[in-house]
């Protein structure tokens, strides 16, 4: 065979499989979709769980996305196990145009965040803007307190008052650790934190 032509061919063939590779890359990797996105957390000023944070967190900030925690005021947080985190924006300062989800932490300090306008704000800015929403432990009170649970599929930590106020919100419960309905994740507690992180990567992969 003509040298030149024999040099073309293998040319061809490795060009090719490295198309091959990168389409692979492109189709395993997901990652790349969650590259550009912007993820606000919210959590209690006191007493948020703290692998409710981490473990969501660092499972986006993997894959790429970007991350900003906020609370009532930039004032140092606390966690129930003792974390100490700085929060780079206080909730009323948050714009909401600027993220592609929401999720609100848990804990045993996260139904006080209901008790802030401005973060019921927040929230129903997120849900009228059609973004995102994730919320896990506790929390799923804190959307329901703020009018975003109706006719959704959601779960809970079980406390007698989370229950109750799901209720009034329309809302059905679902006794499971994680539970995505649209747009919306839900997760009952710092044992599903993982899943519940990994299910927000794969919502804002698709």
């Amino acid at each position: 065979m003509n040298t030149k032509l024999l040099v073309l061919l293998v040319s061809i063939i490795i060009l090719a499989a490295l198309a091959g590779c990168v389409q692979q890359e492109a189709t395993n990797g997901g990652e790349g979709l969650v590259l550009e996105k912007h993820v606000l957390f919210i959590i209690a000023q006191e007493n948020f769980r703290d692998e409710e944070l981490t473990e969501p967190k660092q499972a986006l900030e993997a894959a790429g996305a970007k991350v900003t925690v906020a609370s009532i005021s930039t004032d140092e947080a606390r966690g129930m196990l003792g974390m100490r985190i700085k929060p780079d924006i206080a909730v009323r300062d948050v714009n909401t145009a600027e993220y592609d989800m929401l999720v609100v932490v848990g804990g045993s300090g996260s139904p006080k965040l209901a008790e802030y306008p401005e973060v019921l704000n927040v929230i129903k800015r997120f849900d009228e803007q059609g973004k995102p929403i994730a919320a896990i432990c506790l929390a799923p009170y804190v959307l329901a307190k703020a009018g975003v649970l109706g006719d959704k599929r959601v779960t809970v930590y079980p406390a007698d008052f989370a229950l109750a106020e799901l209720r009034r919100a329309n809302a059905t419960y679902v006794e499971e650790a994680v539970v995505v309905d649209g747009r919306l994740i839900t997760a009952d507690g710092p044992q599903s934190a993982k899943r519940f992180g990994e299910e927000i990567v794969k919502l804002l992969s698709e």
